[in-house]
């Protein structure tokens, strides 16, 4: 371990990655291992509970995913020292216990490791990307962000998805779309990890906005306003962090904001369409925006940067606004220039 860094690299990427780790046994975290599987990779799949682990094995039913089946070359264990031993990790755990998880697994992680994080959110209190939360607890490692327009459901399938692997090293980012990547699962490469992270986190908070609008019966041409309105204040925020213009308007930010703002499948459009409808139930169904909500609309005053349609949901989940004043307000906005 005394070489180099730049040796470490070099061996990194002359690796073929046939091992991979994925850490978090979830949907999201069980379609992956299938999609690695598919890639021809001896895939190693780590849940928490032994208990579960067991009967993940046995049955090879992924849970939450009714009908559907962990490929063959999934390993599932609860041992984290056995998860651990890969060339590269995932970590498909959600975006608020990413930080707990990675703490678990540092004491194991070879310097050099690509850990790539595949949570859509920012952390709470600390207002960290998933990619800054892994540097924090893991410093030895590559890191690495997998996101984009993709269904648990349909990546386990192995219906043709597309999604966005970014990581600081080029080279590394090809090298990890390569061990990746099937005819049915394709990873394009990119540089951004800031850009990929923020559409990523963005996009599941106006989701909720989209199912609202649903809920509410205000019709498609309101949600295709909706979701444009909602493309430029998450294109604002990205530029103003740093993010890639190309990057936003990719795979991992529009692609994924097209997909999750229109389907009943997504978690957060389907809990904005509750609310919509005045369902009082909703507030027991805690999404990825709901927790991204409160963050995002902090960082967006903190960075003056004007995100109506965010500060709205942030205001309707803490039971500030009622939604008809909320729709009222956006609609009685001052009129303006589109950009």
């Amino acid at each position: 371990m005394h070489h180099a860094m730049s040796a470490a690299t070099h061996e990194i990427h002359s690796n073929n990655f046939a091992r991979i780790g994925v850490i978090g046994a979830g949907a999201w975290g069980s379609a992956l291992a299938n999609a690695a599987a598919r890639a021809g990779r001896d895939v190693t799949l780590w849940t928490r509970n032994e208990q579960a682990a067991n009967a993940l094995a046995q049955t090879r039913s992924i849970p939450h995913l009714p009908g559907i089946a962990l490929e063959g070359a999934v390993h599932i264990t609860s041992d984290l020292a056995q998860a651990t031993k890969a060339d590269a990790l995932l970590l498909a755990v959600p975006a608020q216990s990413l930080r707990e998880v990675a703490r678990q697994i540092a004491p194991h992680i070879a310097r050099g490791t690509p850990i790539i994080a595949c949570a859509k959110g920012i952390e709470r209190g600390t207002r960290k990307f998933m990619t800054q939360v892994i540097e924090d607890e893991i410093a030895q490692a590559q890191r690495a962000i997998l996101s984009g327009p993709s269904f648990a459901s349909d990546v386990a399938r192995g219906l043709p998805t597309a999604v966005t692997l970014a990581a600081q090293d080029e080279a590394l980012a090809i090298t990890l779309t390569n061990a990746l990547g099937s005819s049915t699962f394709r990873p394009y490469h990119a540089t951004d990890m800031r850009g990929v992270e923020i559409g990523g986190a963005a996009k599941n908070v106006l989701a909720i906005a989209a199912g609202i609008v649903m809920g509410r019966e205000l019709g498609a041409s309101a949600l295709a306003a909706l979701v444009t309105r909602g493309f430029a204040e998450l294109s604002r925020f990205g530029q103003a962090m740093g993010a890639k213009a190309e990057t936003l308007a990719g795979l991992s930010g529009l692609g994924d904001l097209i997909l999750t703002c229109s389907s009943p499948q997504s978690r957060n459009f389907s809990y904005g369409m509750r609310l919509g409808r005045g369902d009082n139930a909703a507030n027991g169904a805690l999404t990825e925006g709901h927790f991204t909500a409160s963050v995002l609309s902090e960082m967006a005053r903190a960075h003056d940067v004007d995100m109506p349609i965010v500060h709205m949901v942030h205001e309707i989940l803490e039971d500030r606004l009622r939604i008809d004043d909320a729709i009222g307000a956006l609609l009685h906005r001052p009129f303006r220039a589109e950009n």
